[in-house]
């Protein structure tokens, strides 16, 4: 929105995104411009006296000097309000359903203006206040069924508090007022919109730890390498190693009520495929479209390079505003890669002194400000709910190279790093996630809330199998010089144990019904069941059974099995322990029957 005095300037220089203009006496770092006669949409991002630098987010061929320059006087904002969800945008939040409508066109005309948010749309509005009560910021003023998922709730705009002095219901645009707040003798109307510059972190009241996990239903994540409720994690990979699919699957099957997906710098056919598949696939949890509880952000690899910038700050952005409500959020971000790009190709226009491989200097200061927007907070309001938001990035390296700069940097700032191997995607082995290259610094803090749930025995389970599989990388290159008649047959048992891991638990298949998703019960189950058949294995091993007899027992088909095993079927698991112990006894010489593991 325009302020009432606008600065006007003119073009004077021309660079692909960047566009200088003289003349911009009182405008400000980050300011909105419209630029040229065409009204094409750019920000400030560099000032000297009258001169600005302006990166533009639309394509300025056919730009002259001498046209016209107007600052908005506003910061880079998103429109905030119910019809978010189930959108598409680009980069600076232009709903890109709605501009094909407006333009009669598959394509984004230059210099067009269409809200956000439907500004002719009538919602709901159901008041949660009376007359009289007193509110404060982040008070829920009412609420609109904007989807049969989601409840968005009105909320009183930062800044403003005091007695509500009127309160409506019934259908209303976003624009119309629904509530007054008295607030020190001045009235203040209220709307269903709000506006945020996307910048500019929302405040909370109180940070909270990150000590619940958020579970994924993805075995490799939730057992070995899990991410807490509010925080961080990264996905590197080369092209091929997996990096879209396993977000389609945290979209789908994480434990959070919002998503928002940002397609950053990423193919076109590769959003395109998102775009087709979301609005197709089931929310496990109720049916539904998976669409109804998710924002999709789509600024492909074709469009304008520095809208990918702005595209990962309007998608926290509305990721904060949700959470504000008391939602846990999933913001995933294909691919940081690409925003990086888009800050190396504005650094270098504007001869600024590069850092490592081009990038600029403050890299890791703008990925840094980037993730610690995620969190889980105490929202603001009297009610004192609880929100989050979990921020997953890919990362595009080339070649799988994570020695380069925008890895290195991220790394330094997230907690979880699944870390895509090339080798195993070849293998056909997925989620292509290296147990040996991956970690996550919640496991300690993970470890102590299943301890809880499953009588201690969680962390032991885990430890033993990731040490399993630490001893099977070395034991396998042994093999590779000497032969497996080198081993000892302790040592073969080692890797017939690391290969179940390997094939009935860590990998997954994201097609199967069933293997899709495995609960955390399922999941300890299986993990339990493996490591007793170890215990019992090797135990048969010393009182004289051969490795081939233990290798061929008919129950190791049933132990592969137990991932296809439905949820409401998995007590059958429980008794697997026992199977295992009889054919272990009935291999095992006379006298030597083995212990319960």
């Amino acid at each position: 929105m325009a302020t009432e005095k606008m600065i006007h300037g003119t073009i004077e220089k021309i660079s692909g995104p960047l566009v200088v203009a003289k003349g911009m006496y009182g405008a400000a770092m980050y300011d909105v411009v419209r630029i040229g006669d065409i009204g094409l949409v750019g920000e400030i991002i560099e000032l000297k006296e009258d001169t600005a630098s302006i990166q533009a987010y639309e394509e300025t061929s056919g730009l002259m000097p001498g046209e016209p320059v107007v600052s908005t006087g506003e910061a880079l904002s998103v429109e905030l309000g119910p019809g978010l969800i189930e959108k598409f945008y680009d980069g600076v939040q232009r709903p890109l359903r709605l501009i094909e409508e407006d333009a009669k066109s598959p394509y984004i005309p230059r210099g067009i203006n269409v809200p956000a948010i439907d500004r002719e749309t009538k919602w709901e509005f159901h008041p949660k206040v009376a007359v009289g009560d007193a509110v404060i910021a982040g008070d829920t003023l009412g609420v609109v069924q904007e989807t049969v998922l989601v409840e968005h709730r009105i909320m009183v705009p930062l800044g403003m508090e005091g007695t509500v002095s009127e309160i409506k219901q019934g259908s209303f645009t976003v624009e119309e007022v629904v509530a007054v707040i008295d607030q020190k003798g001045k009235k203040r109307d209220v709307t269903m919109l709000q506006r945020w510059p996307v910048r500019k972190p929302r405040p909370v009241a109180k940070r909270l730890p990150p000590v619940i996990p958020m579970t994924t239903g993805q075995r490799v994540v939730d057992a070995f390498f899990p991410i807490a409720m509010g925080g961080t994690a990264c996905v590197p990979g080369p092209f091929g190693s997996g990096k879209t699919v396993i977000q389609h699957q945290l979209a789908k099957w994480a434990e959070a009520e919002i998503v928002v997906y940002v397609g950053c710098g990423e193919r076109g056919n590769e959003m395109t495929d998102v775009l087709l598949e979301f609005p197709e696939l089931e929310d496990p949890r109720s049916g539904q479209p998976l669409m109804k509880r998710t924002v999709l952000i789509a600024n492909t690899s074709n469009m304008p390079v520095a809208a990918r910038e702005a595209s990962i700050y309007t998608g926290i952005a509305m990721a904060e505003y949700y959470r504000d409500m008391g939602y846990s959020v999933a913001l995933m971000a294909d691919s940081t890669s690409r925003w990086a790009e888009a800050l190396r190709e504005m650094s270098g226009r504007l001869e600024e002194m590069p850092g490592e491989e081009g990038y600029p200097a403050y890299l890791g200061t703008r990925l840094a400000s980037f993730y610690e927007r995620a969190g889980r907070a105490i929202v603001l309001g009297s009610a004192g709910r609880e929100g989050s938001v979990t921020a997953i990035g890919a990362v595009s390296p080339p070649g799988g190279d994570l020695s380069e700069p925008v890895s290195q940097n991220t790394l330094r700032v997230t907690k979880v790093f699944w870390g895509l191997d090339a080798n195993l995607a070849y293998q056909r082995h997925f989620p292509a996630i290296n147990w040996l290259l991956s970690y996550s610094l919640y496991t300690e803090k993970m470890d102590e809330y299943w301890d809880e749930k499953f009588d201690d025995e969680w962390s032991t389970l885990r430890i033993e199998a990731m040490t399993l599989l630490e001893d099977e990388s070395s034991l396998r290159e042994i093999v590779r010089l000497v032969g497996i008649d080198a081993l000892s047959k302790e040592e073969r048992m080692v890797l017939e144990t690391a290969k179940s891991l390997r094939e009935d638990f860590l990998h997954q298949n994201a097609f199967h019904e069933v293997d899709t998703y495995a609960s955390m019960e399922k999941q300890f189950k299986m993990l339990k069941t493996i490591v007793a058949f170890h215990h019992l294995g090797m135990e048969a091993l010393r009182k004289g059974a051969t490795v081939g007899e233990i290798f061929n027992l008919p129950v190791r088909e049933t132990i592969a099995r137990m991932r296809y095993l439905e949820e409401k079927d998995i007590g059958q698991i429980d008794e697997l322990e026992g199977k295992i112990k009889k054919e272990m006894n009935a291999v095992t010489p006379v006298g030597g029957e083995t212990d319960a593991a």
